[in-house]
């Protein structure tokens, strides 16, 4: 039996396995229409997600099988100080696979030691987020045909996007791979991460301007500043502006640039962009779904 916790518990041959299967899913969607026919996928949520909750919930219906679970930890038993082994344990004899969010960090790890089925992270805390990274490279994938030679701009809060973690992790498996980190000083990159990058002998530079860096980038990958971040007002209203995406900024980019972001978005992204051909962020939402539907299959260990 095999869990999904973190990006790094798949090879990038597994993950490129993955990616043909959710494309093949996309062309041929008939084909895996009763998968999963008899079959129960739990939905866990201690804390409120809208893409990452619905799109699992749609991958197991298409793929033929059921859904259970709830939305919310009020709505649980951990309500009534219920621990989440002691729920793990009674769900896991109810369901067939389980996915689990939750706010701590390390929670669906604690949780495979006491499940009976496999457990798939949907995000714990500011540490990882497996399947949104997964969704990341099969938007990558799609939209450039490869996920080797690229240069990669992450913008904005990468100090604790727990997005832009994951998909740093998996994408410097790749060959040819350069980052470019759009931050401001407050919201660098971690310094394990750095460390990371550093001893794998990945190709990186930190800026601060996105105006500046942008001509270069096959990708960029927005990320909100959050004003919760920032130590005073006065810093957080000198640098915001500097990461809202709009036309003007994206005059002077690659007219095959491909624009993602993990939503929901609140003002870094101008709606003028969304009608752009280079705007993939709505798409990425759906690839969720199919990238989703190929990672229950691998678990679930269905032909």
């Amino acid at each position: 039996m095999r869990s999904l916790i973190d990006i790094v518990n798949l090879s990038t041959q597994e993950i490129d396995e993955l990616i043909a299967v959710a494309q093949d899913i996309m062309a041929n969607p008939s084909k895996y229409a009763e998968k999963c026919r008899g079959k129960k996928l739990a939905t866990l949520f201690f804390e409120p997600s809208t893409r990452t909750r619905l799109s699992f919930e749609a991958a197991m219906y298409e793929l033929g099988g059921n859904v259970l679970g709830f939305s919310e930890a009020s709505s649980s038993s951990s309500a009534k100080g219920e621990s989440v082994s002691d729920t793990i344990r009674v769900v896991s004899g109810y369901a067939d696979i389980i996915a689990m969010r939750h706010p701590k960090e390390g929670a669906p790890l604690a949780a495979t030691f006491v499940s009976n089925v496999p457990i798939i992270n949907a995000g714990d805390g500011g540490h990882n987020h497996p399947t949104q990274t997964l969704t990341d490279l099969l938007t990558i994938k799609k939209e450039k045909g490869t996920l080797d030679n690229l240069t990669i701009g992450c913008c904005g809060d990468l100090k604790f996007g727990r997005t832009v973690h994951s998909l740093v992790k998996a994408l410097q498996r790749y060959q040819g791979i350069k980052f470019v980190f759009i931050s401001p000083e407050e919201l660098r990159i971690p310094d394990y991460l750095r460390y990371e990058l550093q001893k794998a002998g990945a190709d990186f530079v930190e800026v601060q301007k996105l105006d500046e860096a942008i001509p270069q980038l096959d990708i960029l990958y927005m990320t909100r500043v959050q004003r919760e971040r920032f130590f005073n007002e006065a810093d957080y209203i000198r640098l915001k502006d500097t990461y809202i995406l709009d036309s003007e900024k994206l005059q002077n980019a690659k007219s095959d640039l491909s624009i993602l972001h993990p939503l929901p978005r609140v003002n870094e992204i101008s709606t003028e962009i969304d009608n752009d051909p280079r705007a993939c962020y709505f798409r990425q939402a759906l690839y969720g779904k199919y990238i989703r539907m190929a990672l229950i299959l691998k678990l679930l260990e269905v032909e």
